[in-house]
């Protein structure tokens, strides 16, 4: 594997922070980039101004070549090179010529628009561009060298994964991971935070498609209200949750919502909130008929567009002070087994609140005997709850039971109790065991939230991941998948970063140095089951708004299927810690080969306007041939 470490530079500097907002002398001067006689000035001490010249953004020689060669070592590529490009270098198989010419199209327009961005329709302007070529030229004539390098950094038609939902989506939903949210409501902190439907709000914008509701009486106990109890979090209204879940669950895809209740409710309460719920969703809200044995969970597809309920069912005594929740025990780092014994199959029991109970798709429980019995699979299908070190006990001696019931039944994991910042924990030991809800606190801005993210960007970012194939299979003998198993390397990765700009159209000239422009570097890491888990960096290039790295690096992996490509751009700081540039992260089953145009993301996962990496993805299988 090659990489190239961080070589030391006698001048670094010491970085003084400044505000992000881009003043109108810095937009002034951004305009200069690209411009190989333009100059960034920087006053030192009030008397002295350093100059720094401006690198030009050109294509790098790797692109040069793959242009000559599909251009035929002419200056023009045109639409039937382009889509031979495509097709041979991209491994965009499917394309058409028409296709290659209506994205040359599409891209012209593109262009034609950024450079005239309030499209004026004057006479000046229409005088200044006789000389500019026309929208449609490049769609009829193709693009020059400088053209295919822009392209190659648009990421709205070169990005690195696949934009639309193209699993099977007719599966049931235990074949699939599903973007989850743990105390969904919670602004920040676990303890004292405010409660609110706006990260709910958030959380549905983004894709995630599991809400938990922690439910509890008002003083007066006469309505439903949702905090985290025993806390000082500040209570929201529980209709005002269910009306902005309503309005928001398909904001992102279509595909089922499903609302987790945590129930600490007397009878009567669970009765205004069956009232409750079917008043807001209506035909919204899917439950199975009475008469229905549910043996096999619904798909997506047939779930499009519904609402559904998954919480413990209430039984004949939990009516008052018995509390059905499933996290009781969260900040329990203990693993009991000294309990009454799991039912394996959910038998019918009378209900005090019938009009609630009906509601329930998805019967949820927590193990309250042996873990063993727990897991085993009946006739019908369920709602397991482990916590994360529940879990990672359990992997160490039922690992194959896990994934075995996960095949056909539901398994969540939730953060321990002690995570009061609201921290998140490893998700890969979840997923490795088939773990369909991995759940997450979304308020926050951590790495492994980053990693959560990533994952579901997978699938068009629809909220639903199909599982590997690995995880559903079954042996004549009823053998499954061990995660503990020693496993071969599959596939080898190959990632080659050239070139990074846009931070001086995102930050102020300031922002990362107040006296010289910055140092860049990039992180590459994969991230994944043990053995596959790799990181390298790229050398940091001094005074640089443009760096161009021109570095590969090559990774080895067992299970593709789950590895994450996370990519972090930082700003060497000799005398505090490292500038933050921008992150994403990909799912190395989605990865796009060929050049990609990478965008970049801050801390909260938000997208930045025009960062951008042009990197290089090829995948080889290690596998010899059937």
């Amino acid at each position: 594997m090659s990489h190239s470490h961080p070589s030391s530079s006698e001048n670094r500097k010491s970085k003084t922070k400044q505000s992000k907002s881009l003043d109108s002398s810095s937009e002034k001067k951004i305009k200069k980039m690209g411009d190989a006689n333009a100059t960034n000035n920087y006053k030192m001490f009030k008397f002295f101004n350093r100059k720094f010249k401006i690198s030009e953004l050109k294509p790098p020689p790797d692109v040069e070549d793959i242009f000559s060669k599909f251009a035929a070592g002419g200056d023009l590529m045109s639409p039937d090179q382009f889509r031979t490009f495509l097709i041979e270098h991209q491994a965009e198989k499917s394309v058409t010529l028409a296709d290659a010419k209506r994205i040359l199209h599409e891209f012209s327009l593109r262009r034609q628009h950024l450079t005239d961005p309030k499209h004026k329709k004057d006479k000046k302007q229409s005088k200044e561009n006789k000389t500019a070529a026309p929208a449609h030229q490049t769609h009829e004539h193709g693009l020059t060298l400088d053209e295919f390098f822009n392209f190659l950094f648009e990421e709205e038609f070169n990005g690195p994964i696949k934009r639309e939902v193209h699993h099977d989506m007719t599966a049931p939903l235990s074949h699939y991971f599903i973007y989850t949210g743990h105390n969904s409501y919670l602004t920040g902190n676990q303890l004292s935070s405010d409660c609110s439907d706006v990260p709910i709000i958030k959380a549905l914008e983004r894709g995630v498609k599991v809400i938990e509701l922690d439910l509890w009486p008002t003083s007066s106990k006469q309505d439903v209200q949702v905090y985290h109890g025993r806390t000082l979090t500040a209570p929201v209204t529980l209709v005002k949750c269910l009306k902005s879940i309503k309005e928001h669950a398909f904001d992102k895809s279509p595909y089922p919502v499903v609302i987790t209740f945590e129930d600490h409710l007397t009878t009567k309460l669970r009765c205004i909130v069956a009232e409750m719920v079917t008043q807001i969703f209506g035909d919204m809200l899917y439950y199975p008929k009475p008469e229905d044995p549910m043996t096999e969970f619904p798909s997506p597809e047939a779930l499009k567009y519904r609402i559904i309920i998954s919480t413990k069912p209430p039984k004949v005594g939990e009516g008052n002070d018995k509390d059905s929740s499933e996290e009781s025990e969260k900040s329990d780092c203990s693993d009991k087994e000294t309990e009454s014994k799991t039912a394996v199959d959910i038998k019918p029991v009378q209900s005090e609140a019938p009009e609630y109970a009906e509601l329930i798709t998805i019967h949820a429980g927590k193990p309250m005997g042996g873990l063993k019995e727990a897991l085993e699979v009946g006739e019908k299908v369920r709602r397991l709850s482990l916590s994360e070190q529940k879990l990672e006990k359990a992997a160490e001696d039922h690992g194959a039971d896990i994934v075995r019931f996960t095949q056909r039944n539901i398994l969540r994991i939730y953060p321990k109790g002690t995570r009061v910042t609201s921290s998140n924990y490893k998700p890969h030991v979840g997923w490795m065991h088939g773990a369909q809800m991995v759940a997450f606190n979304m308020q926050g801005r951590d790495k492994l939230l980053w990693l959560m993210h990533g994952m579901f960007r997978a699938n068009g970012g629809c909220g639903y991941v199909k599982k590997p194939g690995f995880l559903m299979h079954k042996g004549p003998n009823n053998e499954v998948f061990d995660p503990r198993r020693h496993l071969m390397v599959t596939k080898t990765l190959k990632v080659k970063v050239y070139v990074g700009n846009g931070w001086h159209l995102d930050f102020s000239q300031t922002h990362f140095d107040s006296f010289s422009p910055p140092d860049f570097y990039t992180k590459v890491y994969i991230v994944g089951v043990p053995a596959d888990c790799a990181k390298y960096k790229t050398e940091i290039k001094d005074d640089e708004w443009i760096p161009v790295w021109d570095e590969e690096f090559t990774f080895g992996m067992t299970v593709p299927e789950l590895a994450i490509l996370r990519i972090e751009v930082r700003e060497y700081d000799r005398s505090d810690k490292d500038d933050f540039g921008g992150q994403t992260c990909l799912p190395v089953s989605e990865l796009r080969t060929g050049f990609r145009s990478v965008a970049l993301y801050d801390h909260k996962g938000e997208k930045y306007t025009s960062v951008r990496l042009l990197m290089r993805f090829q995948i080889e299988s290690n596998l010899a041939p059937a």
